[in-house]
């Protein structure tokens, strides 16, 4: 990606443009802008608790960290610019010099944002803002042990189990953080009954305490003359003016160190040292958040006002243990329940982030798209409730019987502070009538006891509409209240036209028998070889957008379809949607194409094809593609009416599809619009698209199905590999009893039987829970007893599960070591479509 490179995103509903990404941060490692951008985004579920409410003081370093021997000088700023985005949260501070705007990280966009701006480090207090926006008592304490010359981690160490020891005495929880810098923070939790320099005071005279008891070991004194030797117990770091690196920041040091929160178990380690981003990232998804004991036992947190507004012995309503919530596997969910308070309602509860965002809808839901309801939004609410009926009692806030009205999962369309799109799954003969597209649009006033009005949306089969092209490389379809109509090729670059959510719902299975009277299938896919922008310079070239999704032939004919992967599996009923092909085609045809599910913006979006990808049962497949419909993106023909047209020039073949197929409403296929201009341009458009490339093809190539050929070159803006499983690490803490990293490799020159399988490394993040389920029952018949890799690393050896070299998933990584081992990797999912035999290093 070029230096200047832009890119316009979505993050949880929240659009903002990302510039710069390929700048590197940290020259020591390479770490670029991108992969700080990365660490925040997925750091962020155990992040935004730790630092929600709290006024951020940023350290930038517009122009990166620099190196050991010559570092760049990073500046703090805490004044929200006026250029930032409206939906970043601010807080206001009174200073000495006047009023200042600090911005609140109180969720993942924020924090993206944040790092978009270089601010590799985040500093926050140990206070939050209150509900009326004025700083309220602090929810915790912190102590920074600082080792003075001569002293390091181990008498860090050392120092925090003598000051775990002596606030257990006050009944506080003392957990550890490695700074990421020389140090170690202690973090107790409070309850917020005392001010900030209470809390100081204390943290002063417990320090001082210490360092009586040990004066040979610890100092509580600033004065620097008096640290060698000693450890510093920094207890000043509570007053109410000052901040603390945030747990999980980043720190601006030649290396990518993390403020990283640890176990005491841990600090027992004569190897303790600081943790790279990577290495934490891995950690979080292997034994979850350390800290979420001090988080859960801070006042604050999005169920604040629900617990604050009831009590246990008093309501049967669910109490959660923590304030902040945890997000339930699999699909959001979704509940209606009919209360009969003072008045019957209706209450909408939907899952957000880990609670039940809610709406109290007087009416209900409208039967039709013809009325508006009234919704006031209410308090978060925990997802426990989303089982909850019951009567509670009088005299009680919501007084009166709760019982199911509906409910089920939806998927989002569009979640924004003022408009948000969803289709909501309710129970089979439900009140709801199954699948329903909703809408809720704020007419009024912010947060709890805001207006909106609740909008039942017409069934759309597919409207296509035409769209800006910097949101839409494949066109999307946005709510509109028109009655379909036959849909046209949208002929802007990049642009096809995408069945909506709602469509999905009554998709075709088609009859097995149906699909099965066309012939077999048994070519296979040309395929392209990896190839850079300078290799197409002096000739002609046709350009096609690179689609991140399944390649597939289909055989479509008068009696039905058959479709065939990359490696040979048919994939027919997977995908029944696609079972109308033959209404689309004219006449009978062998096309090639890639299958695709599209975001909310309408690209190609691979992590949420793998939804699709390994389903087989029928009625998992109907259930998941009501909320991940997908489409079949054609490029190429390999036979017209039974005669092969594989030996005509690519021009003319693409000619002949683009007369074969025809649009219409409900058939989510298409022939894209190719990519235009020279091929810098093209790629920089597929950039700013948000796509994964281009394909260049030699517009006088003949299709030779099965081969990988130099006429058809692939030119990636992200870096993916394919990959095959050789072995994986069990898992430890969360993942006890499932898999806490795959351990993969590439077949070396002359294929797996010749060179072997060579080690390209761990990969431990990107994986969903469901996935690490399937992943473990997929691998487990195939271990055995010896390792199938050329050679592995000692410490990947010690606990590995070796596994035979038979399927492929793929990953995506920041760049290759010199060794060969791919450096930051994460999961993008199984490749059932691909066999061992055709995995190739990627350059």
């Amino acid at each position: 990606m070029a230096e200047g490179a832009r890119q316009l995103v979505e993050v949880d509903g929240r659009r903002l443009r990302l510039t710069n990404l390929d700048k590197v941060m940290y020259p020591e490692t390479g770490m670029t802008k991108g992969e700080v951008i990365s660490y925040y985004a997925e750091i962020a579920p155990v992040m935004v608790p730790l630092v929600a409410g709290r006024p951020v003081t940023r350290k930038r370093w517009v122009h990166g960290v620099g190196t050991a021997d010559a570092p760049e000088h990073p500046f703090f700023e805490k004044n929200l610019a006026e250029h930032a985005p409206e939906w970043v949260r601010r807080g206001i501070q009174h200073h000495s010099d006047g009023d200042k705007a600090y911005p609140i990280a109180g969720d993942r966009a924020t924090l993206v944002w944040l790092a978009q701006q270089a601010s590799l480090e985040v500093h926050v207090p140990q206070w939050r803002f209150d509900a009326t926006g004025k700083p309220a008592n602090p929810d915790r304490m912190v102590f920074d042990l600082d080792p003075g010359e001569g002293m390091g981690l181990a008498e860090c160490a050392e120092v925090a189990r003598l000051v775990r020891d002596l606030v257990a005495g006050m009944g506080l929880e003392a957990m550890p953080v490695t700074s990421g810098s020389k140090g170690i923070h202690l973090y107790t939790a409070l309850d917020g009954s005392q001010t900030s320099d209470q809390v100081s005071a204390v943290a002063h005279e417990l320090a001082r305490a210490l360092e009586a008891d040990h004066p040979e070991l610890i100092v509580s004194s600033m004065r620097k003359s008096l640290r060698t030797g000693r450890v510093l117990i920094d207890w000043s770091q509570n007053n109410g003016k000052k901040t603390t690196i945030a747990p999980y920041s980043l720190r601006g040091r030649p290396w990518p160190t993390v403020a990283a929160p640890r176990t005491w178990e841990e600090l027992e380690d004569a190897g303790l040292r600081q943790l790279e981003a990577s290495e934490v990232l891995e950690r979080v998804a292997v034994a979850g958040d350390p800290m979420r004991a001090i988080t859960d036992a801070s006042h604050g947190g999005p169920l604040a006002q629900y617990l604050s507004m009831r009590s246990a012995s008093a309501t049967p309503e669910p109490m959660p243990a923590s304030a902040w919530g945890a997000a339930s596997a699999g699909e959001p969910r979704f509940v209606i329940q009919e209360h009969r308070a003072r008045r019957l309602h209706f209450d909408l509860r939907l899952e957000r982030d880990g609670v039940l965002k809610s709406w109290a809808v007087p009416k209900g839901v409208p039967e039709s798209s013809g009325t508006n309801h009234l919704a006031v939004q209410t308090e978060d609410h925990p997802m426990e409730y989303a089982s909850f009926e019951g009567t509670i009692p009088k005299g009680e806030y919501g007084a009166g019987s709760m019982t199911i009205w509906d409910s089920g999962t939806y998927a989002t369309e569009k979640w924004r502070d003022d408009e948000i799109i969803i289709d909501v799954d309710g129970q089979p003969g439900g009140p709801l009538g199954g699948a329903v597209r909703l809408a809720l649009i704020r007419t009024d006033g912010q947060g709890e006891k805001s207006s909106w009005l609740l909008h039942r949306m017409k069934d759309q089969s597919a409207h296509p509409e035409r769209v800006e092209e910097a949101r839409n490389p494949v066109g999307r379809v946005e709510p509109v209240e028109a009655e379909p109509v036959e849909a046209e090729p949208v002929e802007a670059p990049g642009a096809a036209t995408s069945v909506s959510a709602g469509s999905a719902r009554s998709i075709s299975t088609g009859s097995t028998s149906s699909v099965h009277r066309v012939g077999p299938i048994t070519q296979r896919p040309m395929l392209a070889t990896p190839g850079t922008p300078g290799m197409l310079a002096g000739e002609d070239w046709a350009l096609e957008w690179k689609w991140d999704g399944i390649r597939v032939l289909a055989r479509v004919g008068a009696d039905g379809v058959r479709l065939l992967s990359r490696n040979g599996i048919d994939i027919t009923s997977r995908y029944p949607e696609l079972a109308d092909l033959p209404a689309v085609v004219r006449g009978e045809a062998l096309l090639d194409g890639e299958i695709v599910a599209l975001d909310a913006d309408g690209r190609p979006d691979f992590g949420r094809l793998q939804r699709r990808m390994n389903l087989t049962k029928l009625r998992e497949i109907e259930r998941v593609a009501a909320s991940v419909p997908v489409r079949l993106l054609l490029f190429d023909v390999l036979e017209v009416d039974g005669r092969p047209v594989v030996d005509e020039p690519y021009r003319e073949r693409r000619a002949r599809l683009a007369g074969l197929v025809r649009m219409k409403r409900g058939v989510p296929v298409e022939v894209p619009a190719p990519a235009t201009g020279s091929p810098d341009e093209a790629l920089e458009e597929s950039r700013r698209l948000g796509l994964e490339g281009l394909v260049a093809k030699r517009p006088d190539s003949r299709y030779r199905p099965g081969a990988r050929s130099s006429d058809w070159l692939k030119l990636k803006l992200t870096l993916t590999q394919e990959v095959v499983i050789g072995g994986y690490r069990r898992g430890i803490g969360t993942r006890t009893g499932r898999i806490r990293s795959l351990l993969v490799g590439i077949p070396g020159d002359g294929g797996l039987e010749v060179g072997g399988l060579e080690y390209a490394g761990r990969v431990g993040s990107g994986f969903g829970e469901r996935e690490l389920d399937r992943l473990l029952a997929a691998l487990q018949p195939l271990e055995q007893a010896g390792s199938p890799f050329v050679q592995v690393p000692a410490a990947d050896v010690r606990d590995a599960v070796w596994v035979r070299p038979e399927l492929v998933g793929e990953i995506e990584l920041g760049d290759w070591t010199s060794t060969g081992v791919a450096r930051h990797p994460r999961w993008r999912g199984l490749r059932p479509d691909k066999s061992p035999a055709e995995v190739v290093r990627e350059t």
